[in-house]
């Protein structure tokens, strides 16, 4: 007859093999789950591979999100602010984002034709676009004129009317690369060339409106301005303008253009994958090769 302590440890060894086999059951459940989670990650990555493969994340698809998501237009309060011109909001789905549209500002004195670059300023050219289309430029006037540019679109001719909206700069070129001395660095090559159209601002980082046409070039130390496109035609409408000078505005500036440049209208068409036949920027001098 079996001893009390053969019994004990007969029972102790028995305990001792039922916990190694749980141990071994929940082991082996563990190395299937993990053989499932492989397998069924295997099988996503070959799913992601066979939709980039056959071009599910194409950039088209990219571009068409991005406009979806990209153009927010902020309120701006026309209470406090009592320059500005109610006209609503531009659409903030299916905009074009790639291109290029032509911009065509009328005036008494002759046309200024503008090429709008959209890929880089996708919300500033449908602002544009949308201002232009309800009227909003009619009749307005350029109200000033530096030695560097001409700056038009705002209704009140003071500086400070645009849009109930705003937007932010998308296309402000890079600031040049600070100094190692204590002297900041020069300004170096001109941001804005002669030619160039740009949004400025009415308040430091809100854009509206009112635009700028560069018939010198520029070069900042703190760019401010957004490019949205290029002069194509009207080089000598706008040498005349520059031409006649300036007097001084209300506030005493003499920044006010000598003879009233008044935009009658403003026209933009649909944008287009295909810009015009190659050709140098209004004003610019022709190359050796173009002179030969």
């Amino acid at each position: 007859m079996a001893s009390s302590r053969d019994r004990q440890r007969k029972l102790a060894r028995a305990k001792l093999d039922r916990q190694m086999a749980r141990r071994a059951a929940a082991e082996q459940r563990r190395r299937r789950i993990r053989a499932g989670l492989g397998a069924s990650l295997a099988v996503v990555l070959i799913a992601v591979g066979a939709v980039w493969l056959f071009g599910g994340f194409s950039g088209d698809d990219r571009d068409t999100a991005s406009a979806q998501e990209q153009c927010t237009w902020t309120p701006q309060d026309a209470s406090a602010n009592t320059n500005l011109k109610d006209v609503g909001t531009p659409p903030t789905k299916d905009l074009p984002t790639r291109g290029t549209r032509l911009m065509t500002v009328i005036t008494p004195g002759g046309d200024l034709t503008v090429e709008l670059d959209v890929e880089p300023s996708v919300c500033g050219t449908a602002s544009l676009a949308y201002l232009a289309e309800k009227n909003f430029y009619d009749n307005t006037k350029c109200h000033e004129l530096t030695d560097k540019y001409l700056r038009c679109g705002d209704p009140s001719g003071t500086g400070q009317g645009g849009p109930t909206y705003s937007i932010f700069g998308e296309n402000v070129p890079a600031a040049p690369e600070p100094s190692a001395s204590a002297n900041p660095a020069p300004p170096g090559e001109a941001q804005y060339p002669k030619g160039t159209v740009a949004l400025v601002a009415s308040t430091p980082g809100s854009f509206g409106s009112q635009f700028l046409i560069f018939h010198q070039d520029l070069a900042v130390a703190e760019p401010a301005y957004t490019i949205v496109g290029r002069l194509l035609g009207g080089q000598a409408v706008l040498d005349k303008i520059v031409k006649a000078g300036t007097v001084a505005d209300g506030a005493g500036a003499k920044v006010k253009p000598a003879k009233d440049v008044v935009v009658t209208n403003i026209r933009i068409d649909e944008a287009r994958t295909a810009s015009p036949a190659p050709s140098a920027p209004a004003g610019a001098t022709p190359s050796a090769t173009a002179q030969s």
